[in-house]
């Protein structure tokens, strides 16, 4: 049971690390990366979609789209590009859209009509090719609303510190315990090392008192013990 307990201990340690590293990662990559026209991730864009326009077919507000850049002149009817918008209500933004049509601009600009799937109606300005961004090529559902949980307070704190802060707390548990382990094996080997010398002592008082003894036992012997007569001088004839 314990051995089981240490298993999923570990395994939990184990991806909260994890999950604090990849909350990094995904904070750094997705800051300096996502709606960035001047950056790319292995050769795609990725722009947070935030609006529905195309959600009746293909993506929805909140997914993260990837775009790649390509010559303007490959693009067909059918194909969703992502743009610079130039229309008044939305100049600066970048769209994803779908081309209806390829077409010219008022001052005989090559360009395209598009449209969003939801309404169907074309946008009111052609999109000539210098603001044609790249090609729409996949998505990830959710993932763009995730990033802008992850921008606010509440996701900061949620999806970083609280991990680091799980982390933290549980390396200072376990440096209390190896403290207090150090200190209960410094007092076991103190009051080893007390009873070593205890039993010394009481061993060398003991044979202290054996030799007393036995010198008591000699003085004893001799006390006792007859006196010799004294020799008779030898006779010369």
């Amino acid at each position: 049971m314990k051995k089981a307990l240490n298993v999923i201990k570990t395994t939990m340690i184990c991806l909260i690390v994890a999950l604090a590293v990849f909350m990094m990662i995904f904070t750094i990559v997705s800051v300096t990366t996502f709606n960035r026209n001047d950056r790319d991730l292995f050769g795609y864009k990725a722009y947070i979609v935030n609006s529905d326009s195309m959600a009746a077919t293909d993506f929805a507000a909140g997914d993260l789209i990837f775009v790649k850049e390509v010559y303007v002149g490959d693009l067909v009817e059918g194909d969703i590009i992502t743009f610079i918008s130039q229309d008044a209500e939305s100049y600066g933004e970048v769209v994803t859209h779908k081309i209806r049509s390829k077409a010219v601009d008022a001052q005989g600009n090559p360009g395209f009509v598009t449209y969003g799937t939801t309404t169907g109606a074309d946008d009111a300005v052609i999109v000539t090719f210098p603001y044609v961004l790249g090609r729409y090529e996949f998505h990830l559902d959710g993932v763009g609303s995730f990033f802008n949980f992850l921008k606010t307070p509440q996701g900061y704190i949620v999806c970083i510190f609280v991990p680091f802060m799980l982390l933290i707390l549980y390396q200072g548990i376990n440096c209390i315990r190896l403290f207090r382990r150090y200190k209960k094996e410094q007092n076991e080997e103190i009051r080893a090392e007390k009873a070593k010398i205890e039993a010394e002592r009481e061993e060398a008082n003991k044979m202290m008192a054996e030799l007393l003894e036995l010198k008591a036992q000699l003085q004893q012997q001799q006390q006792g013990a007859p006196a010799e007569e004294p020799k008779q001088p030898a006779q010369i004839d």
